[in-house]
Parts: C-alpha cells; sequence; structure tokens
C-alpha cells in the first residue's frame, strides 16, 4: 500500500473507529511513517538503528545476501510489511523452500492478533504502525518478506480482470516514470535468477500492482504449482478498512477481545458505496479522494504527511528523555514489533529472520 491508503485512509478508519481528529491525525501519521523509517533516518536522529522499519532502494542494493544479511532483510519486511499468515502450514518440499514458503504474507493470521494486542493501551504511535501492518497483509498477501524467485516471480502470464469478464496482459517493464493502468503497462525489479537476489524481495518482481486497490489480477506463482491464482484488491482492501476500524475499536478498549476474521460492519453503515466508489477508481493514487471523505466525516482539514514534522522534538530531547516523544515511542513500538515477529518465526524452527535480541528503551 500506498501513502493514500497508509495516511489518509487510515486517518478515515481511526475516526469511524471512535478517535478525534487530532488522534486520527496520529495514527495515521505513523501509520505512513513505517514506509519512511530507514536506516539513513535514524543515523541522522542518533536513533536505534534497530527501529529501521523499511530499507532504502540503495539500502538494499548495498545488503550483504550472506545469511546475516538475509535475515536482516526478512527481519524488517516480514515484521512490518509482509507479515507471515502461518508459520505452520504444511507443504511437501524441502526444508529450505518450506522455510520461505512459511514466511508468505496474508491476513488473518496469528501474527496480526499478536500485532494489534501489542499496540493495546500503548499510544498513538504503536496504533499507527499496527495498522500499517494489518493493512499490509491484506494489499501483499501471497508475497514475502524475504528474497526469494520461487515465491515472489512472476511471468508472462499475468493478467488484469475486469467486472465485464474482460481480461487484459499486463506487461512489466524495468522503467522509471508512472504506471500506465489503461495501457496494462507497469514498472516492476530487473529479472534475476538468484534465489536470494534482493530484486526478488516482496512484491517487487510485480511493481506497484498490488499497491493499487482497484486491481484484479491473476497469475501463476511457482509457489501454487503453476496454478491460476486471483488477487482480488477491491475486496480486500474492503476488508483492510473494515478490520482497522475494528481493530482499532479494540485499541481504544471499546472491545475487550481482538480476533481475526472479523471487518467492522456498523461503523461503515451508510458509507459503503462512497469507500467503495474510492477503492474501485481506476487511479494510482487515491489520497485526494481519501482525504475529501476523511475531512467530511471530521469537519476538519487534515494535513499534508510531513516526515519532518517530529524530528526536531526528538533531536531535542535529552538522552533520558528521548523514548518519551512521539519518535521515541514510534521507535520502541517498532523494536517491539520486529522482536516479537522475529522471536516467533525463529520459535517455527525457521532460522530465516535470525533471532532479534535488541533490549528496548532503558531496559
Amino acid at each position: 500500500m500506498q501513502l493514500d491508503f497508509h495516511y489518509y485512509a487510515t486517518y478515515c478508519a481511526a475516526y469511524l473507529a471512535g478517535f478525534d481528529h487530532n488522534e486520527s491525525v496520529g495514527i495515521a501519521y505513523f501509520a505512513q511513517f513505517v514506509d519512511e523509517c530507514h536506516a539513513a533516518l535514524l543515523k541522522k536522529l542518533n536513533a536505534p538503528a534497530e527501529a529501521a522499519t523499511t530499507q532504502l532502494q540503495m539500502e538494499l542494493l548495498d545488503s550483504r545476501t550472506d545469511l546475516l544479511g538475509l535475515q536482516n532483510i526478512t527481519r524488517i519486511w516480514s515484521s512490518f510489511h509482509f507479515l507471515p499468515a502461518d508459520l505452520y502450514v504444511k507443504r511437501r518440499g524441502t526444508k529450505f523452500y518450506l522455510n520461505k514458503y512459511r514466511l508468505i504474507c496474508g491476513p488473518d493470521g496469528e501474527l496480526l492478533k499478536k500485532t494489534v494486542e501489542l499496540a493495546k493501551n500503548k499510544d498513538l504511535p504503536s496504533a499507527g504502525l499496527a495498522m500499517h501492518v494489518l493493512a499490509d497483509t491484506w494489499a501483499h498477501r501471497y508475497f514475502a518478506g524475504t528474497p526469494s524467485l520461487v515465491i515472489n516471480n512472476t511471468d508472462q502470464h499475468f493478467f488484469e480482470l475486469f467486472p465485464d469478464g474482460t481480461r487484459k496482459k499486463i506487461v512489466f517493464r524495468h522503467k522509471t516514470g508512472a504506471d500506465e493502468p489503461e495501457k496494462g503497462l507497469y514498472s516492476n525489479s530487473i529479472f534475476q535468477n538468484s534465489e536470494n537476489s534482493i530484486m526478488n524481495l516482496g512484491h517487487g518482481r510485480a511493481g506497484h500492482l498490488p499497491d493499487y486497490s482497484f486491481c484484479v489480477y491473476k497469475y501463476l506463482p511457482a509457489w501454487g504449482d503453476y496454478m491460476e491464482l486471483v488477487k482480488d484488491n477491491p475486496s480486500d482492501y474492503w476488508n483492510a478498512f473494515r478490520q482497522m476500524i475494528y481493530a482499532l475499536k479494540y485499541i481504544r478498549d471499546d472491545i475487550p477481545e481482538f480476533e481475526t476474521g472479523i471487518y467492522d460492519e456498523e461503523a461503515v453503515a451508510g458509507y459503503e458505496d462512497e469507500i467503495n466508489a474510492i477503492i474501485k477508481k481506476r487511479q494510482v493514487d487515491a489520497s485526494m479522494d481519501w482525504r475529501s471523505f476523511g475531512e467530511k466525516l471530521s469537519g476538519e482539514t487534515i494535513p499534508d504527511f510531513d516526515i519532518k514534522l517530529y524530528q526536531e522534538e526528538y533531536l531535542a530531547a535529552g538522552t533520558d528523555k528521548k523514548k518519551f516523544t512521539c519518535l521515541g515511542l514510534f521507535f520502541e513500538a517498532a523494536m517491539r514489533q520486529k522482536h516479537m515477529v522475529s522471536h516467533e518465526i525463529f520459535a517455527s524452527r525457521n532460522p530465516l529472520a535470525g533471532i532479534f535480541t535488541k533490549k528496548l528503551f532503558g531496559k
């Protein structure tokens, strides 16, 4: 997902869940900040390197591809963007590929429940981080947060499906510039036949296609025994939006327990057509539509996302006070989430994320 959903749609979900305008902005801000918190920024802020929730393209290109390097990549991408759906799923094959198969992202898994529960009774940065992870389980399903040609590759059999039953072949090319949905042209990562190439991380081989809520597509993943698999983004994004509302009601203590497979119906009553119209509109950036909907809900102006917003506060705080700043709370939430996911992967006897042992601030 992109800023349109992680920031503006998350604001809408938070407001519908009962948070006020300022709280909703805070949750939305830190949902988007998961896509901004990379090693270079943390170095600039003299913040814990272990709090990284994403990696810049240049950082990935410079990453080691030995076991330790791959473990660092997997800890970040599996924890925050490709949360595994089932670490114990059964499948025939070698242990090497089974370990990667078990990292395939999907919604409503046990790790999602743990992610939402980690944010309970915490703070807005923790809630925002959890909403980013939750939303991505829907957008990024069928891809894994570890480099893998077998899991993440795409081939020539890739089609967009339309409501009238027709289909259009999707053409991927490695080219800078905007995607062209009307022509079926999308940019993606360069093909590399190395199983562990960083070009085969996540949905790089499918470009931004999983990030577009309007798209329904089908392809032949190698891990699926080359059977056609349909990815219905409009349905998945609709579920993601309603599940965020439900999860945020739990986080604000309106619901005693968070259960997977439940998507809020009450809060969206009367807005179904408007929300689905935004989701299904053929556009690569739905920010303005989500923003307009959010401002209609609250009657307030949603500020633009500003990555520098909380940096001065963090830099000015004394060493013993940094953990109480907005960024400090986010960094602690990030390390808490990374520790939980890495531990669960390691406990499943899967070595691909290693073990994360860094202590949190002052603990």
